[in-house]
């Protein structure tokens, strides 16, 4: 599923239509599809960081599900989210290494998907 197909899902399934989205999130009303592919852009175009969180905040959910980067489940909200935050700061933070080397930045990566994975399995609403 591409970004936008992602975005336009979970902005249905929240009562947004994309411009009500992009005007809730402070982000150009077109600006949304121009992240849908295209024979210009067949990946889209790739927003900025800011953009992302701006809509992350909007929906309700994280960048990082809104790029499909961990499996953030659909239930999760802003509370939860918060919680993985602090977390995989609490676990994360100060140097990973393995046999005494630093990991580079693609393995921290790896290895905070793995927490949050485990995170999300562990972390269940009652």
């Amino acid at each position: 599923m591409t970004l936008f197909d992602r975005v336009k899902k979970i902005s249905k399934q929240r009562g947004y239509s994309l411009a009500e989205l992009a005007r809730e999130a402070n982000i150009g009303e077109k600006s949304i599809y121009t992240w849908k592919p295209s024979k210009t852009y067949p990946e889209g175009v790739t927003p900025s960081r800011k953009t992302l969180e701006s809509v992350a905040k909007v929906l309700g959910v994280t960048v990082d599900y809104l790029l499909e980067k961990n499996e953030t489940p659909e239930w999760a909200n802003e509370k939860d989210t918060k919680d993985l935050e602090e977390f995989l700061k609490q676990n994360l933070d100060g140097g990973m290494t393995y046999g005494g080397e630093n990991l580079t930045e693609e393995e921290k990566e790896q290895v905070k998907v793995a927490m949050a994975t485990i995170f999300w399995k562990r972390h269940k609403h009652d």
